[in-house]
């Protein structure tokens, strides 16, 4: 089968998923066509000009059984500037839609996001979402930016959308289910610290929706407690990132053992296996791919009671959430010091069903499906 897959934004974990699913599937012929993940409205926008007027048209113009685009991917202005890949059967994957996004004063007040996505799904044969909360909210949002048009809206648009769609999650590399060698399980700046102080991890983007200054709150109410912790930050730092985290190296210093990018995979994937306990403090997220490795490389999961988290987890995994942060903080404590307790540890959750293994055969069975859809055209 041939299969052109594009990724109009391809940030960190858009690679990630479209990676290791054409690693899992040699058998057919991938295409892959990306975008830097920068510029966000111009990219959005754009990237059916960049490619259907660019040098990768001729890439475009070749015959394929099957196109796989990302939800930011401008699908029907390129289907239209691109003739033959109208009657290519499609499959859209929603990592994030714009309707579910955090209100912030530096965001452009703008529709037009949200009209792209919806656009998008509606120039595909199916739509995959990778969380139900993501379909949910993206079904949702469409139904109530739909009931503010002035007039002309088809009346069952979204219902059309919802037959298309299902859940089907970016699955886990297979290697994260294997123990690798007893001694790599613990990276060596935490074998160098106290044994009895928790090793938490948190990792996340260097951006406001990832709460920062909910993790700063947290980090001071542990002081207060006299939580004796490590705390390993880890992500990807940006030229304007928040600044919560310099205020974390000043306050904390004597907590880090690490800040910033770790160097490698397999490093990144060694902080994880020598932690306790991973921590999140997200105010956006749709599927939380860095909480699942996390969980699967041996932590206990503490996360907010909120976004996708009470759809993934049990509320045992959960701490409260608050409109006031420090009375959240204070949640995020409490349910600390349960697990600091072997009479209150919640059991490890199980994630194995995020596996390649596990996952592979719904993906093929989308595929298969699409391609018979071909054939009977």
């Amino acid at each position: 089968m041939k299969i052109l897959l594009l990724s109009a934004y391809d940030a960190d974990s858009h690679r990630y998923w479209h990676q290791n699913l054409i690693e899992q599937f040699p058998e057919h012929d991938w295409t892959l066509l990306t975008l830097p993940a920068r510029y966000f409205s111009w990219r959005i926008r754009g990237n059916s000009l960049s490619w259907a007027f660019g040098p990768e048209r001729s890439t475009l113009e070749q015959p394929y059984d099957l196109l796989i685009a990302t939800s930011m991917t401008d699908l029907s202005a390129l289907k239209g500037m691109v003739p033959n890949l109208a009657n290519t059967p499609t499959m859209v994957y929603f990592h994030e839609n714009q309707f579910a996004y955090p209100a912030t004063e530096k965001a452009h007040k703008t529709v037009e996001p949200q009209i792209l996505n919806i656009y998008t799904a509606a120039s595909a044969d199916r739509i995959l979402f990778n969380t139900a909360y993501n379909r949910d909210t993206f079904l949702h949002g469409a139904s109530a930016l739909l009931k503010k048009l002035p007039d002309q809206v088809p009346a069952e648009l979204v219902t059309r959308l919802k037959n298309r769609s299902e859940v089907l999650p970016v699955p886990l590399e297979n290697r994260l289910f294997t123990s690798p060698e007893q001694s790599q399980l613990k990276h060596t700046d935490w074998q160098d610290d106290d044994q009895r102080a928790l090793r938490i991890v948190w990792a996340a983007r260097w951006e406001y929706d990832k709460g920062p200054g909910h993790l700063l709150a947290i980090l001071q109410q542990f002081e207060t407690q006299d939580i004796d912790y490590r705390l390993c930050l880890l992500g990807q730092k940006f030229r304007h990132s928040p600044n919560e985290f310099n205020l974390i190296t000043e306050q904390f210093k004597h907590r880090l053992v690490q800040f910033g990018y770790a160097e490698s995979r397999d490093e990144y994937l060694q902080w994880l296996r020598g932690a306790d306990i991973f921590l999140s403090t997200a105010i956006h997220e749709f599927q939380g791919l860095s909480v699942s490795e996390a969980v699967t490389c041996g932590c206990l999961p503490l996360l907010p009671a909120r976004e996708v988290y009470p759809v993934l987890f049990d509320e045992t995994y959960l701490y409260s959430c608050s409109d006031d942060i420090n009375q959240e903080a204070k949640g995020a404590c409490e349910k600390l010091t349960e697990y600091s307790s072997p009479l209150t540890a919640p059991a490890q959750p199980d994630s194995s069903h995020l596996s390649w293994k596990n996952q592979r055969e719904n993906y093929r069975q989308i595929f298969t499906e699409l391609a018979d859809q071909t054939l009977k055209n």
